[in-house]
């Protein structure tokens, strides 16, 4: 009865290792280059997409019929903040729940941009969230490519040894408070740096006014293991992208204005 009730609430013991058809680990890119309305709409986006019948469907039509699920905003190496945390996901009710507590206070961002620093955030505590997934997914946005910490693609490498699958949500809306530093083809960069395992998959936004729509595709997909459609980025990625990009922006930032 214990355990029934803490299914339906959403709040799992983390040793009841509860079979769910997903693991899927929402980390958000709040850094500095951020404004406080992008980060609004965010937050919003991503509650819209949860309560909508198509995510719902999804959950519900799956093999075991519910997902564990959790909600993480991210900058620099050391700046990852829950959100939301772990929650069992196979109704309506507990969906609308997980996007109230996701709404309920807006947060200021953090500084700096560390994609490798999330990934590897995200799949420590997906190994230690107390759930056991037939997929295991980290679902990853962001506005600009890794500057801090550990190379992306070591971190990237370090998740998918692990059987963790990265997919990217690259915000190319070419407005925010850094978005002179940000690349005109972070789809590509996304699809050749960050994403990686079976059916990974990269949807690019290139308007506010497209996030929520691009989340819900993105979270249905992830959800139902559908296979993904052929977005800009998986047909245009060169295959040889610099993956060191954002260090070597960061460092011309940092040298011109350190220069007298």
């Amino acid at each position: 009865m214990a355990l029934a009730l803490a299914l339906w609430l959403g709040a799992v013991p983390l040793s009841a290792e509860t079979e769910v058809d997903v693991e899927l680990f929402l980390a958000v890119d709040v850094s500095r280059s951020m404004t406080p309305a992008e980060l609004e709409i965010q937050r919003r986006g991503y509650a819209e997409a949860l309560i909508s019948t198509e995510v719902i469907n999804a959950i519900q039509s799956g093999m075991i019929g519910r997902i564990a699920l959790t909600y993480v905003e991210w900058a620099g190496p050391l700046s990852q903040r829950e959100i939301v945390g772990w929650r069992i996901v196979e109704t309506a009710e507990q969906a609308r729940a997980f996007a109230r507590e996701l709404t309920a206070n807006m947060n200021y961002s953090m500084r700096r941009t560390s994609i490798s620093g999330a990934l590897d955030f995200a799949a420590n505590s997906i190994e230690e969230n107390g759930f056991r997934g037939l997929r295991r997914v980290i679902d990853i946005s962001g506005d600009g490519p890794n500057n801090q910490g550990d190379p992306v693609t070591a971190a990237r490498d370090r998740t998918l040894s692990r059987g963790i699958i990265i997919n990217g949500l690259p915000l190319m809306t070419k407005d925010g408070l850094g978005s002179q530093w940000n690349l005109d083809d972070l789809d590509a960069y996304y699809a050749d740096c960050v994403i990686g395992g079976p059916g990974a998959f990269v949807i690019p936004v290139y308007d506010w006014s497209q996030f929520a729509g691009a989340v819900k595709r993105k979270l249905v997909l992830e959800i139902a293991a559908a296979p993904p459609l052929v977005w800009h980025a998986q047909a245009t990625g060169p295959g040889g992208y610099d993956c060191m990009i954002g260090e070597k922006i960061w460092e011309q930032f940092r040298r011109y204005y350190s220069e007298p």
